[in-house]
């Protein structure tokens, strides 16, 4: 029998002790411990299949809802959005209204919002739905994490927990691309959003049984102007740059929107070093290692999480793949990711984390510079082996970019430095995906001579039939898949050059002496 242990806390009125704390703990068998934590893994494993469902359903989204290029993105970068963006506020949240309670409420909005999603009738709606997902998602995941973090205390339980829940985020990781496949294929990409409506009800279900209710009355309440920028800068950078795709750089939607997102990045910034409570605490940036810790995490998402939702639309439009061949083909990928944390686990006991993140680093890069030249020479082996590579690379950087981070700081402050690195992933992933689709839409408008606009949009959006109507006698099919490969190539080169820079830049940050205030 394993006992949640007593500690000095304070009622939820306000009585009792001054740890700040209040537990409502009740005699917790293992059997019961263990069904809490496959509830909870189950609802962090919930934004790895939207993740990966939807990006296998994005081409059949837009082509059902007639969307062009630019309003497709948004179909993954609305949820990444407000993902991110509410990330940090629903941990707040979460430790102070109850974690139990807002995980029941985060999979009710996330079955509501799944469920909008599925009846959208156009990308307006759409697009609302996605957002919604995407704070819904964050309500899900942050008081997840706190839910498994409360019940197992002593290091081998939380060793072990921890493990568990690894292992269901790499098998949902493998399983996710090639079911949602199956599902966009043959039942429709409307399915895909409605199969989240069961899975929140069984795992709302399981909480109600096995979860018990906790709080931290001490954490500060939400930060309102720290959200609302923060919100506005990653939503002006991503319209900017997604604008810029379909208009041109020079347009006054693209430069106002990444004027407004740099302006409204330099608000967060000064309104969170004026307030004593910030939901950001910017001192920890004055750490050379903290800081490296940080970029690591935040390049992994952008050059190496992100292909989860990139490659998949790449495999479908260019590659001509249906979406169960689509998922099939991202098997390499999804393969690696699984293997390879447990081989970096291995490289820690030999190597130190620098030199783990540079190696992963520098593997990512490899890998998408065979993926880039596998695409612009139509080489499938060599795309298959590149992914394989590209997957590699994120699964050592997996936890160890974690690991990095909470090594960076001191332990009191481990809830801050995940809140921080959690954001950093999702908004490395947001703008990552953005940059990556910017570079792939500006190299297909040098590729195609001015005045093709019709064949240039319908390139960008995949639509290579249409490119063929539109561009007449001139157009010739293998002629227009060289074009597309090329332009995904040149995104994929420059994710590879990025990776590899920061590789270097990790590896001199992280190796510098720590200094704090």
């Amino acid at each position: 029998m394993m006992r949640v242990p007593p500690s000095p806390v304070r009622s939820a009125d306000g009585g009792g002790g001054a740890a700040g704390t209040v537990d409502i703990p009740s005699a917790a068998p293992d059997r019961r411990s263990f069904l809490l934590l496959l509830t909870a893994s189950g609802g962090c494993a919930l934004s790895l299949i939207d993740t990966n469902v939807i990006a296998i359903a994005v081409p059949a989204i837009a082509s059902g809802l007639d969307a062009g290029a630019a309003d497709a993105q948004w179909i993954i970068s609305a949820f990444f959005l407000a993902f991110a963006a509410a990330l940090l506020p629903a941990g707040a949240i979460a430790d102070r209204n109850g974690r139990r309670r807002t995980f029941l409420a985060g999979l009710i909005a996330l079955a509501a919002a799944a469920l909008f999603c599925g009846l959208a009738p156009g990308m307006a709606w759409m697009t609302l739905g996605r957002a919604a997902q995407g704070v819904a998602t964050a309500f899900v995941l942050a008081p997840a994490l706190a839910l498994i973090g409360h019940r197992f205390h002593s290091e081998q339980e939380r060793t072990r927990a921890w493990a568990i829940w690894g292992g269901i985020m790499g098998l949902t990781m493998v399983l996710a691309p090639l079911g949602g496949g199956l599902i966009v294929q043959f039942l429709g990409w409307r399915a895909a959003f409605f199969l989240m409506v069961p899975l929140c009800a069984v795992l709302a279900l399981a909480t109600i049984a096995y979860a018990d209710e906790s709080r931290d009355l001490s954490r500060d309440r939400p930060d309102p102007a720290g959200i609302l920028l923060f919100a506005a800068a990653m939503f002006g950078l991503v319209f900017g740059l997604i604008s810029g795709q379909s208009l041109g750089w020079g347009s006054a939607r693209a430069l106002g929107g990444i004027a407004t997102g740099i302006l409204a990045l330099a608000g967060f910034i000064a309104v969170e070093r004026a307030q004593p409570h910030a939901m950001l605490d910017l001192r920890l940036f004055r750490d050379p290692r903290f800081v490296g810790a940080v970029w690591a995490m935040f390049i992994y998402a952008a050059t190496a999480q992100v292909m989860a939702s990139l490659l998949p639309i790449f495999l479908q439009t260019g590659g001509g793949l249906p979406p169960a061949s689509a998922g099939l083909a991202m098997m390499p990928f999804a393969a690696a990711m699984l293997i390879f944390p447990y081989v970096g686990a291995r490289l820690g006991r030999r190597l130190s984390t620098p030199a783990i993140l540079g190696i992963g680093l520098a593997i990512v890069a490899i890998g998408n510079v065979m993926v880039g030249l596998a695409t612009a020479w139509d080489a499938w082996p060599g795309l298959f082996i590149g992914m394989f590579v590209v997957g590699s690379g994120a699964g050592l950087l997996n936890g160890e970019t974690q690991k990095a981070i909470m090594m960076t700081i001191p332990r009191e402050r481990a809830g801050i430095a995940s809140g921080i690195s959690t954001t950093a992933r999702f908004s490395g992933i947001l703008l990552g995906f953005a940059a990556l689709t910017a570079v792939f839409a500006t190299t297909v408008r040098i590729l195609i001579p001015s005045g093709s606009t019709a064949m240039t949009d319908a390139v960008i959006a995949g639509d290579l039939a249409s490119a063929l109507a539109a561009g007449g006698a001139d157009a010739a099919l293998p002629a227009l898949r060289q074009l597309h490969g090329t332009a995904y190539s040149a995104a994929f080169l420059a994710a590879a050059v990025v990776a590899a820079g920061s590789a270097v830049l990790v590896w001199h940050l992280l190796r510098r002496p720590a200094r704090r205030s």
